[in-house]
């Protein structure tokens, strides 16, 4: 996984040095990861680095032509090959596939750099000519950067847990963030679930001078958002053209690239305009144990007809045997971003991996593109929190502003970096993580979609529809086939009432519909009458496989007397589950989760 964590100081070398090194090794989850340090103790700046070999940061830090810029990175920055012809033309060292070039942009550019980057990222600069530092990340804040403004100094680092294994005094809630988590699943507005540490909003500039931090901002959502829009056809000619010329930048690397494939429009579109002579590609589709889904046979015929290699990656019986050290996994690598219900996502990139470090997928196109979203409040049952806990969610005044909000924005500015961000960080701890749909390029043509698309599927559909027949012919999960409109009306009737009935009967039944939840599990796993469009089917998991795992948590005592929790509530949960009667999933989780992050986030030594 790629990160960076520093300080920014005036204590004594030694100790600096000894402090930083403490908060990188907390994020060392991989032996296959790449680490390292860099210092300039005359300006007081102490940092760490890590990535994966053969990664855009895993050589650091990146020098300038005198050595006196310094740069650091997590993530990945995609350069303009004009950029790097002129930067050999002029005898420095640039590779696209690594961060030599970023030092020679930055001396050649100063400010104005930052707002030329492209991609996923955080970062640092060093630089001994001005005396400053920089922090920086992508315009999003999806590759993010905890931070902590102390008496000591300035503190930074890519996930939480580094700052909380240095300073001990930060190992408790943040009970206005805590509050939004229990409502939504994520903290919002850059706060954490942490006490006094925050997160660098997304496009910032955070120049370190003489002691004093100047916080701007290199780039504002209403650069985008000011744009008028495009009418119809200009805008489908626009997209077509734009998901072309920036779809080779993502296909390059030298190693071996995994497509993610899905039944969805999102690969689909990928493949339909992928370039001619694309790296070694292959393909994979995630699956559960049981029936394959849609996804799995659907990408099975998109990947036959542009002849890739494609491999089911199923979750196995390990999976449920190693699953308390799985779930543990999950919630600390990604400071509880991911729940238990998230453990999954990094056993299957560990397969990814195996077959290619580079995944490539479509994730976050329906959310840019079609306005689609997940995000809405959880609706956990207030009976299970603590009085204190419950009062702090009434007075926590943090709102979504989702109606108020343009689509794109709403999806790039919030959904993304803040309720996504557990599945991307997962993800990336195993693999190189890349989709195109976070291309600056593309979002900013995103936010000129005509006000009667924006949640369509008929620009994506003529993507696909005009770059390869072949593909067009092949039906989407959702009922869609972008050769014919008539089709794809007659199979959306049929398909997205199916997909509902799939998602109640793995995720849970509105409690009105309770009384049918037997037959309905009968129904699907005796006949294949109702397709089967999610692999993953926890709330059943919790009932068989993992049921023990599920009672012997609930029934810890650490947890049920936990000061989040009315403890009766939880009782009640563990009995009711004991019994065979229909669980609150959703409340098991939280649980489960919150049990996690006390143990190993707030009252151990991370």
């Amino acid at each position: 996984m790629p990160f960076l964590a520093g300080l920014i100081s005036p204590q004594s070398p030694d100790v600096c040095q000894r402090v930083v090194e403490r908060m990188g090794a907390a994020m060392l989850h991989e032996k296959f990861y790449l680490a390292g340090t860099h210092s300039c103790p005359e300006l007081g700046v102490y940092a760490a680095w890590g990535g994966h070999e053969g990664s855009f940061g895993d050589k650091q830090p990146a020098f300038g032509g005198k050595n006196d810029v310094a740069v650091l990175m997590s993530g990945e920055c995609f350069a303009d090959p004009v950029v790097i012809d002129r930067l050999r033309k002029a005898g420095h060292d640039a590779d696209a596939h690594n961060a030599s070039w970023l030092p020679h942009l930055y001396e050649e550019r100063g400010d104005q750099f930052f707002g030329d980057l492209n991609g996923l990222f955080s970062g640092l600069v060093i630089d001994r000519r001005e005396r400053c530092a920089v922090l920086f990340n992508d315009r999003y804040g999806l590759e993010r950067l905890y931070y902590h403004e102390g008496k000591q100094g300035f503190y930074f680092a890519s996930e939480a847990k580094a700052l909380l294994r240095v300073l001990p005094e930060l190992r408790a809630y943040d009970m206005a963030g805590l509050a939004q988590y229990l409502r939504y699943g994520c903290t919002l507005e850059w706060r954490s679930l942490f006490r006094d540490i925050a997160l660098l909003p997304g496009g910032s500039l955070w120049r370190f001078h003489g002691g004093r931090c100047d916080k701007r901002r290199y780039f504002s959502p209403t650069t985008w958002e000011s744009q008028p829009p495009l009418t119809r056809p200009a805008f489908e000619q626009k997209l077509h053209e734009t998901f072309v010329n920036i779809l080779p930048r993502y296909f390059d690397s030298r190693s071996d690239v995994g497509i993610s494939l899905t039944g969805g429009l999102d690969t689909r579109m990928i493949l339909a305009c992928s370039p001619s002579a694309p790296t070694k590609l292959v393909s994979y589709t995630f699956a559960g144990p049981r029936r394959d889904t849609l996804d799995v046979r659907l990408a099975a015929q998109v990947a036959q007809a542009c002849q890739l290699p494609h491999h089911i990656l199923r979750i196995g019986d390990d999976f449920f045997s190693e699953f308390p050290s799985l779930a543990d996994r999950t919630v600390y690598v990604t400071d509880g971003g991911l729940g238990i219900w998230g453990t999954h996502e990094i056993y299957l990139n560990h397969q990814a991996r195996a077959l290619a470090p580079l995944r490539l997928t479509g994730n976050f196109g329906s959310e840019i593109l079609r306005g689609a979203t997940t995000f809405k409040p959880l609706a956990i049952s207030p009976g299970l929190l603590h009085p204190d806990v419950r009062q702090a969610l009434s007075d926590d005044d943090a709102t979504l502003s989702k109606d108020s909000l343009d689509p794109v924005s709403f999806a790039a500015f919030r959904d993304i970096p803040w309720h996504l961000f557990g599945l991307f960080k997962a993800a990336q701890s195993q693999i190189t993580f890349r989709t195109p749909y976070l291309d600056n390029q593309l979002v900013a043509l995103a936010f000129r979609t005509p006000h009667q698309t924006k949640r369509s599927s008929g620009p994506a559909l003529r993507v696909i529809r005009e770059s390869r027949s072949e593909l067009a012919r092949i039906r989407t999960d959702s009922g869609l086939l972008p050769s014919s409109r008539l089709l794809s009306l007659l199979g959306m009737l049929w398909y997205r009432p199916t997909f509902k009935i799939d998602y109640w009967r793995t995720v849970g039944l509105p409690r009105f519909l309770r009384p049918i939840d037997a037959a309905l599990a009968l129904l699907s796993e005796r006949t294949a009458l109702l397709p089967d469009h999610r692999f993953l089917d926890y709330r059943r998991w919790f009932r068989k496989e993992l049921r023990a795992y599920v009672e012997e948590r609930l029934t810890d005592p650490h947890i049920t007397r936990s000061q989040l929790w009315n403890q009766r509530f939880v009782e009640q949960l563990a009995e009711d589950h004991i019994s065979g009667r229909p669980d609150d999933v959703r409340e098991i989780d939280t649980v489960l989760t919150f049990g996690v992050i006390d143990r190993l986030l707030l009252n151990a030594d991370v």
